[in-house]
């Protein structure tokens, strides 16, 4: 019998697929932001700095002081000339000092009134500030900006675009030919300019710190100290709760909500905040204030001063943005009271710390020597019998002068009964100037026995008041 064959058609199963899961980026486009021109009591106060803190770094290199730059880095000569006052790498000591005054300054501002320097003297501040205001010149307001950015390309959009960046490049070109000014003499550099004459590491740092500028003012502004900056990051640990920081006062202005001139917001249960965003639209790193004290608040003030200007036009007291600590805000305290409680225990420390430093820098000062002398001993020579059956030592001494006239220095040397300088005892050094002196030092043979010895070489000055003591060995061999 024929089985019957059927055909067996196979099915392939339909199973539900799992959605793809929704891609997350983790990065988001950095928004331009666009600050609003804003004036006030802080504004003024911040334009003050930048005229101040400018006139300071372009004009220093123009003054001159005697026959040289006042304030010079001579970094070729090895000689920094600050005033009157010539230091050598021999007195680094006075560098780090300053360092130390800068930091421990830096402190103390900070637990004052926080980020007092981000907001009105930093350098990236007072660029920004500048390249702002050439912006709002040459291209308008916020909206006109907003708009011009947002619209097609035009003839007139990359004329005012064209404009706006050759004088930034000009800005930021002679900031930098003026920083190159302080450690290579400016008017050289004008010299070298006229005649095309430029050397190539000017060159270089003119360049260097000319698109340093140009870039950060122009183009990453506040991405520098939101992200660049690393005093942003540890601001908090000196911040406590009696630091004056730019407060938004929120029993005050809250609940926030849009209103008319002539209405009573109490009947409305509203706070003084008519939400105009206006503080918002100021803010250089475009934080909103209300939010709380936040890391990328530079302490400038806009938001106060325009906060202030709104206060004035609905009729409400000022102070709704304003200068003041946690504790005050807490504790609803006078302005006296705040004030009382800011200059506290750990601001007095950092005061006295700071002041004990600064004096004795200027008492060493003052009171230094002006000249230098280093004793190296005569390698080839360390120690022979000459003639007479004495013994003989040889040293190499360099004098610097420190400073700006020439002088006379005398020698003599003391330590060991016989101790005799046979060498020229008298020499001169010009202005400026170093100058190595060979010494020869002689003690009969019998004077002393074999080993080191340590004996004093005494350097005076005779054209300016100053006697320096040098300690060093003198070596007697074995008879």
């Amino acid at each position: 019998m024929n089985a019957e064959v059927k055909e067996v058609k196979k099915v392939i199963p339909i199973m539900p697929v799992a959605p793809e899961p929704e891609l997350v980026s983790l990065y988001a486009a950095h928004e331009k932001i666009y600050p609003r021109s804003v004036k006030g009591v802080f504004s003024n106060w911040r334009w003050i700095m930048v005229w101040v803190t400018q006139i300071v770094f372009y004009g220093l290199p123009w003054i001159e002081w005697g026959q040289r730059q006042a304030v010079l880095f001579d970094l070729g000569v090895r000689r920094f000339y600050i005033f009157g006052l010539v230091l050598y790498p021999q007195d680094f000591i006075y560098l780090t000092g300053m360092l130390i005054i800068a930091a421990l300054s830096l402190f103390l501002f900070t637990a004052v009134a926080g980020r007092l320097w981000c907001g009105y003297a930093c350098p990236q501040t007072v660029y920004t500030e500048m390249f702002l205001w050439v912006e709002q010149l040459v291209e308008g307001d916020r909206s006109a900006r907003m708009r011009r950015d947002a619209g097609p390309m035009s003839a007139q959009k990359i004329g005012r675009k064209t404009g706006k960046h050759l004088i930034w490049l000009l800005i930021g070109l002679w900031t930098g030919f003026t920083f190159v000014g302080y450690f290579t003499p400016i008017q050289t550099m004008v010299s070298q300019v006229s005649t095309l004459n430029f050397g190539p590491w000017e060159t270089f740092w003119v360049l260097f710190y000319g698109f340093a500028t140009y870039g950060n003012a122009g183009f990453m502004r506040e991405q520098v100290c939101k992200h660049m900056c690393p005093y942003a990051r540890f601001q908090s640990v000196m911040f406590d709760n009696d630091t004056l920081i730019v407060t938004y006062d929120t029993e005050r202005g809250e609940p926030r909500g849009g209103r008319s001139k002539k209405a009573d917001p109490t009947k409305l249960s509203l706070g003084a905040c008519v939400d105009c965003n206006l503080c918002v639209q100021v803010c250089p790193t475009g934080i909103d204030i209300r939010n709380g004290l936040q890391y990328e608040c530079i302490g400038c003030g806009a938001c106060a001063d325009v906060c202030d200007t709104v206060m004035d036009k609905v009729g409400y007291p000022r102070g709704l943005i304003k200068y003041s600590t946690e504790n005050a805000m807490t504790n609803k305290w006078t302005q006296k009271q705040t004030l009382r409680h800011v200059f506290r225990p750990r601001i007095l420390v950092y005061t006295g710390i700071l002041m004990v430093i600064v004096i004795a820098i200027m008492v060493s000062l003052a009171t230094r020597t002006p000249f230098k002398v280093d004793v190296v001993r005569d390698r080839g020579v360390m120690a022979r019998v000459v003639d007479a059956g004495k013994t003989e030592n040889v040293y190499r001494l360099q004098v610097m002068n420190a400073t700006e006239t020439d002088q006379r220095y005398r020698f003599s040397v003391s330590g060991l009964p016989g101790l005799v300088l046979t060498s020229e005892d008298l020499v001169s050094v010009k202005s400026t100037e170093a100058r190595t002196v060979p010494m020869r030092i002689q003690l009969p043979f019998e004077g002393a026995p074999a080993g080191s010895h340590q004996i004093q070489i005494i350097i005076e000055s005779l054209d300016s008041p100053g006697k320096l003591v040098e300690k060093t060995t003198f070596l007697v061999p074995k008879q």
